[in-house]
């Protein structure tokens, strides 16, 4: 009989696949996720699902029909996309626009920030558990959307922003109406707020769950509420100024413990700052014709390059436009938020648990279709093919 003196544990990870598609996604991506029990303790990020050849198309029209591609980027972040390019165009230009239609830039923006941050709380509530939560906000939701109507034609594409001021002015039947929707949505938001504060399973599912220590947030170079939720101040509404953000007061919100929870209540911080700033703009607007004549634009662009930065609801967009002379960009190059946060996050699902991972993915209000936008033609072979992200290096083809 032979007596046995050790145990030896080997351990076995089990390769569990999230995506492309799933019930957790409401987009195409893959979390692969490498569990030992219920434990994560690897995970990969797979993108390269959802290419659409957006940067490519701009090339092949015109500066100013790239604005109305440029709003199909992001269906709920359409007027920060827009805005992003126009500005671009305006550095070439050397073009200001006047101060009234900056002010109403930033109104459009505020209100879908409102919103966007709306669904992502509604998102929140519906991953927890909560579909009548998720159903509840997504209503009250649609009076923002009802005063982006009211403001830019549209309530969900806007193709508002045009080089040099706006499209639509406001009038004060239209502004009367915009601070009624406004306050009663607020009152909205104060009670979600308690909701998420105050609700035993929205705390337990939410809180410890995909923390980021400040230095990690740093070091993985992650933007907006994500980073603000771990603690760092940083906003490019107050670092760039741009439009009237110089001019309109506003508070950066942060929280200090980096889960998914301080991710939400950043959020919320935000809807009441969103709030104030609509307010603030209604109120003070200054006075004179936001909407140029198109007719007096120029056709032909300047040679020259420019780059332009904007607080999307998720965090920092940049756009690069480079202008070879002529009336179509030589190259249009766009870095969404969801980039940053969703490729260097794999970390955050680590020593979590399987059922988290929807929760930690929701908090950082992933958006797969405005990250992925490259079709590479290869002119000899005369054939398209997709490449993953990890394999574009930046070199124009």
């Amino acid at each position: 009989m032979v007596e046995v003196t050790h145990l030896i544990e080997i351990p076995m990870a089990v390769e569990i696949p999230v995506g492309p598609q799933h019930p957790a996604l409401h987009e195409p991506l893959l979390l692969k996720l490498y569990a030992d029990g219920e434990r994560i303790i690897k995970v990969d990020v797979m993108t390269g699902y959802n290419h659409r050849g957006i940067e490519k198309l701009t090339e092949k029209n015109t500066f100013y029909r790239d604005i109305f591609i440029i709003g199909r980027v992001c269906g709920i972040c359409n007027a920060v996309h827009t805005n992003c390019y126009v500005r671009a165009l305006e550095y070439i230009l050397d073009v200001d626009p006047p101060p009234r239609a900056k002010y109403l830039r930033v109104l459009s923006m505020e209100l879908e920030r409102l919103h966007s941050h709306m669904l992502v709380l509604a998102v929140t509530a519906e991953l927890a558990g909560y579909e009548t939560l998720f159903m509840y906000l997504m209503k009250d939701r649609e009076y923002v959307m009802k005063s982006k109507e009211i403001l830019t034609g549209q309530r969900v594409m806007a193709d508002y922003m045009m080089v040099g001021g706006v499209r639509r002015d406001i009038d004060e039947v239209k502004t009367s109406r915009i601070l009624d929707i406004i306050k009663r949505v607020e009152e909205r938001i104060k009670y979600y707020h308690k909701i998420f504060q105050e609700d035993v399973t929205i705390n337990r599912r939410l809180r410890d769950t995909g923390r980021i220590k400040p230095r990690e947030a740093l070091a993985y170079s992650l933007v907006g509420p994500v980073v603000r939720g771990s603690g760092i101040k940083t906003d490019i509404r107050i670092q760039d100024k741009y439009d009237a953000y110089g001019d309109i007061p506003f508070n950066v919100i942060t929280e200090d413990y980096g889960d998914s929870y301080a991710r939400a209540m950043v959020r919320f911080g935000e809807l009441y700052e969103s709030i104030n700033m609509v307010r603030y703009i209604l109120t003070h607007l200054p006075q004179g014709n936001p909407v140029p004549d198109e007719r007096k634009l120029p056709r032909r662009f300047p040679v020259g390059e420019s780059y332009a930065a904007v607080e999307a609801p998720r965090g920092e967009l940049t756009y690069y436009v480079s202008s070879s002379g002529g009336d179509k960009p030589y190259r249009v190059k766009i870095r969404t938020p969801s980039l940053n946060n969703i490729v260097n996050s794999a970390f955050t699902y680590v020593d979590q648990m399987i059922a988290d991972v929807p929760i930690i993915l929701g908090s950082f209000d992933p958006c797969i279709s405005c990250m992925e936008r490259a079709v590479i033609t290869d002119l000899r072979r005369g054939v398209r093919y997709q490449v993953p992200l990890k394999e574009l290096g930046g070199v124009r083809k």
